[in-house]
């Protein structure tokens, strides 16, 4: 692809990076921040460079936070009695959105995926069986929200095993979620059913 500046053509292959963004969006997008004026410009560049510099994880939970607690583990009104396992910090604003679920969080940055490098110690799973651990019987049920795809399975037979001897009880949401899915992508009101049709981990 011919562009008619070098500058443009660096911006491309920048925006272009970003995943679901092919280098036709990525120009679209170029064209369109040169068009605006230089102040919605550094608006943009100013809320990418705070991000970056300031962004957190939750010391608790590991989602993201503004500080080193997030808003849901500070939370009075959440139900401490039940941590909801997930992947990522989108499947908690997912589950979020649905407003059928009120307890904690727990995010492991992933899933158990060999072909990909990544193996348990990879992933915030030590920090989840510390917390139930040190939670001296406050935690009674953990819910294991993994995508339905191969490693998600693998994660929740890893994380079954893990927590099996605890006195809790081990829940899977129900597979109202296509297979081969991510929780991401799936409409509210079926990832909302989910959650409260969750069925006991076998």
């Amino acid at each position: 692809m011919e562009y008619p500046s070098k500058l443009i053509e660096e911006a491309v292959n920048e925006v272009a990076k970003l995943p679901g963004i092919g280098k036709k969006t990525a120009l679209r997008l170029v064209l369109h921040l040169v068009k605006e004026t230089e102040h919605r410009t550094i608006l943009l560049t100013d809320a990418l460079r705070n991000l970056r510099a300031n962004i957190q994880f939750c010391r608790t939970c590991h989602n993201i936070s503004d500080s080193d607690e997030c808003a849901i583990c500070r939370s009075h009104r959440r139900d401490r009695t039940i941590v909801c396992v997930v992947e990522e910090s989108q499947d908690v604003m997912a589950i979020e959105n649905t407003s059928q679920y009120t307890g904690l969080y727990h995010v492991l940055g992933g899933v158990i995926s060999p072909m990909n490098g990544v193996g348990p110690h990879d992933l915030k799973i030590e920090t989840l069986v510390g917390r139930v651990d040190r939670s001296a019987g406050e935690i009674k049920e953990v819910i294991l929200a993994l995508s339905p795809t191969m490693e998600g399975d693998t994660t929740a037979f890893y994380l079954n095993k893990r927590l099996n001897h605890f006195a809790i009880k081990i829940s899977s949401i129900a597979r109202g979620i296509p297979v081969g899915g991510d929780l991401e992508y799936t409409d509210e009101v079926t990832l909302g059913r989910s959650i409260t049709g969750r069925t006991l981990f076998i």
